[in-house]
């Protein structure tokens, strides 16, 4: 396969200037802790993707990427500390993969005007950029994923889920609570009852939330949960008997560590997504090759074509991409923060893009504007085959529904403009 490196026009400008400096991408890992199941292949995807565009590519038009990986533990007082540790280096972009180290870095990057990709996680109303200058969360978000699990239903029942019970097991933190306000909406529209069952961080305790929902048998149960609480939901939910095709996990609730522990029982258990699912891409030959067989592997070389694995093979490309966009607005290699700001509000994704660099299939296409950073809202459901130990991908990428989440981004972010008087942008 045949990758393209930079125009003629930035090639001619990497000959004539001197040695640049390194294009620095914190990793603020959580490799340890209550979520490391989850931290592991996330880490390990992120650094593993631009071990292989350095090898393979000697970096993003000709500069060399350096992955600055702090951990975490996902704790958000470390996140921050490893923000404000790491953003001197020159970072171009923070990918905290944690909604709450995110809220606490929103006015932190908009003061020191660095970029931060909050890909499916964070706040969500900052998909509105005239309000949220630095913040981008495409290809979709929380309100997204609840919007997509409803059309499912949606799908699935004839169009019409009036008087269906549906219940929501959610990690009683802000990320869990994203959803609620969305799905009260769409119960509203159409007519479904919701019940709330929320679940103490870490998540080892569900014996009420289970038991009640035993006793109210809901047509669907939902699952907004992370780290171990999605393992021990499972197997409850397998305990009592409850239907797997009938259970939906969010998109950080749907990968191989929260499943394997319940052996055949898994089997049916459906999650969202936001990328593709599998290993069969393209790109995987090249980490084979440049990362894994050349023993520079982040971790044991074994997540390769897993769920969180793939979704920052996902998270690394879309970063590449928003840095070639960033060197080919500004004719320089060496790109600045702000200057990466400009790449990430710039970025357009084809089919022919993600093709050309082994990614084809693996997300969405979409466009981000200065108006809109959050892209175009799009998610798909996947089902965990015990038998194979594989998730099947059982739906296009759909749209959520735009009439319910665009008045409720724009009410939300416009609220925290009056509150932190922002002067709106795009104009």
């Amino acid at each position: 396969m045949k990758y393209k490196l930079a125009t003629w026009a930035t090639a001619a400008l990497m000959a004539a200037s001197p040695a640049l400096a390194d294009l620095v991408l914190p990793s603020l890992s959580f490799r340890t802790g209550p979520y490391a199941v989850g931290g592991i292949p996330l880490a390990d995807g992120y650094a593993d993707y631009f071990t292989m565009v350095n090898a393979r590519d000697g970096g993003i038009g000709g500069v060399p990427v350096r992955i600055l990986e702090c951990e975490t533990g996902y704790n958000t007082e470390k996140g921050v500390e490893c923000y404000e540790s790491t953003k001197g280096e020159g970072s171009l972009l923070y990918q905290p993969f944690s909604t709450g180290i995110t809220y606490q870095l929103i006015p932190k990057v908009t003061a020191d005007g660095i970029a931060m990709h909050t890909m499916g996680y964070g706040r969500t109303s900052a998909a509105n950029g005239k309000v949220f200058s630095n913040i981008f969360n495409f290809p979709a978000n929380y309100w997204d994923a609840a919007s997509v699990a409803i059309n499912y239903l949606l799908d699935q029942n004839g169009g019409d889920i009036s008087g269906r019970k549906i219940a929501l097991v959610y990690h009683n933190s802000a990320y869990g609570k994203e959803p609620i306000r969305t799905l009260e909406k769409l119960s509203e529209k159409y007519g479904f009852e919701l019940s709330l069952l929320p679940v103490d961080h870490p998540g080892q305790e569900q014996k009420s939330q289970w038991l009640q929902i035993r006793r109210d048998k809901p047509d669907n149960v939902l699952m907004w949960g992370w780290g171990v609480m999605n393992q021990v939901a499972v197997q409850e939910a397998a305990n009592i008997r409850y239907p797997m095709e009938n259970f939906i996990g969010a998109w950080w609730s749907g990968a191989e560590a929260d499943v394997i522990p319940a052996g055949a029982a898994a089997n049916g258990y459906k999650a969202l997504t936001m990328n593709g699912v599998g290993k069969e891409y393209p790109i995987y030959a090249d980490i084979q090759k440049y990362v894994v067989d050349a023993g520079k592997a982040a971790g044991a070389g074994d997540q390769i074509g897993t769920v969180l694995y793939n979704r920052t093979i996902y998270a690394g490309f879309l970063a590449h991409m928003a840095i070639l966009k960033a060197q080919e607005i500004h004719g320089v290699m060496d790109i600045t923060q702000a200057m990466m700001v400009d790449g990430m509000e710039n970025l357009e994704i084809t089919n022919a893009l993600m093709a050309e660099y082994g990614v084809a299939g693996m997300g969405p296409e979409f466009a981000v504007s200065c108006e809109n950073h959050g892209g175009p809202g799009l998610g798909a459901v996947t089902q965990w085959d015990a038998s194979a130990g594989v998730w099947n991908q059982i739906s296009e990428f759909k749209m959520s529904d735009r009439e319910i989440i665009e008045p409720l981004i724009e009410e939300d972010s416009m609220a925290f403009a009056a509150e932190n008087n922002i002067d709106l942008r795009c104009n």
